[in-house]
């Protein structure tokens, strides 16, 4: 009988793991060839369809002998019923008007927002599409054939975050495209113009905190400590990339003790981020408490560098808009002040939209969590 080899040698087990991540990667991708082969021939059947006139050209039972004639040519596909070559007709239709800025379908858009369609742009968002599981694009064709603006978001959205359908579900209910980089900020004054527009992009307005199940009376700290509660459900409602640093975060400022209510590490924009959660209505004096924690972070935690410039969130219960501008007007630290609402909930698959381990290990090895 021959004895099994039990090779213990650290350089041949890294060389096995390395192997196996290599292996699962290439499965990925295979993966991933496969949807976007898929999908960009469920786009040319459709434009097919939509360019030949097919329907109009070969009368009402059209969809029905297209789909029979696809299956006997075809006999061990299964994507060829009617209902899937109807939305692959309407998968063409949804984003022609972004894919093929031909005269007509320029018409649909002012001058500037035509001027921005270059080469480059549709080229990024006919590789987005593909990028998308047909699942996904099922939905969204369902929920938004006459807001091809909405879908298209929602595409980025899923490419940007790898969401899964529920996860994708789960912000179509929130409303996210109506909350998502709305809330009033000074970014495009206090930060670099290639990080503004992605710091505006991370804020909501209002934010959703209905997962907390905090109802009738409630202070500071209990919505403070029902958010860390359900950390889980805190970090995908702020957005993808936000890693949890710390509670009541002790900092040093001179001979004075402070203690930032709710520090955040952003991966995307490599930055630290506060967040002051208020139960009442916005004051001019919140924003002087946020942005003194913001400087302070700079100056103690930021690597000069490696980290952009700490940006601060102040959450409230109401505020007036022009007073929030005022305000605004008068730090010089980039801040943004939103409201919350306890009132939508959310299903319970959540799973896929915060960062995982490796990444969060990968930007913030470096930083002492204390």
């Amino acid at each position: 009988m021959v004895k099994p080899i039990n090779i213990l040698d650290s350089d041949y087990i890294q060389w096995i793991k390395e192997l196996g991540s290599r292996y699962r990667r290439s499965q990925i991708k295979a993966a991933i060839k496969v949807n976007e082969q898929m999908l960009r021939f469920y786009w040319e059947l459709g434009r097919d369809i939509v360019v030949k006139k097919a329907e109009s050209k070969w009368g009402s039972g059209f969809m029905k002998c297209l789909s029979r004639d696809l299956k006997a040519e075809n006999p061990d596909a299964t994507c060829f019923s009617q209902t899937n070559l109807l939305y692959m007709k309407n998968f063409y239709l949804l984003y022609q008007p972004y894919t093929e800025i031909t005269p007509q379908v320029g018409e649909q858009f002012t001058q500037q927002v035509v001027e921005q369609f270059t080469p480059q742009v549709v080229e990024k968002i006919k590789n987005d599409l593909v990028s998308v599981p047909w699942g996904h694009h099922r939905y969204l064709i369902d929920k938004f054939l006459d807001f091809p603006q909405k879908a298209l978001f929602f595409v980025r959205q899923t490419v940007e975050n790898g969401w899964s359908r529920d996860v994708l579900l789960n912000f179509i209910s929130t409303d996210l495209y109506e909350r998502q980089g709305k809330a009033i900020t000074n970014f495009k004054r206090t930060l670099p113009d290639e990080t503004s527009d992605l710091a505006q992009e991370l804020t909501k307005d209002p934010y959703n905190f209905a997962f907390t199940g905090v109802t009738g009376k409630y202070n500071e700290r209990l919505l403070k400590e029902s958010l860390l509660n359900n950390i889980t459900n805190f970090l995908i409602e702020l957005g993808t990339g936000f890693a949890y640093v710390g509670k009541e975060y002790r900092i040093q400022v001179g001979e004075r003790e402070n203690f930032i209510d709710l520090l955040f590490y952003n991966l995307n924009l490599s930055c630290y981020v506060v967040i002051e959660v208020k139960i009442g209505k916005f004051e001019f004096a919140d924003i002087g408490q946020l942005g003194g924690y913001v400087v302070a972070c700079n100056h103690i935690l930021r690597r000069e560098g490696r980290d952009n410039p700490t940006i601060g969130l102040l959450i409230c219960k109401e505020k007036d808009r022009v007073q929030a501008q005022y305000a605004l007007e008068s730090s010089s630290q980039p801040i943004s002040i939103s409201e919350f609402d306890l009132e939508k909930f959310y299903p319970e698959k959540v799973e896929g939209t915060i960062p995982t381990i490796e990444e969060i290990e990968s930007k913030l090895k470096n930083i002492d969590l204390v």
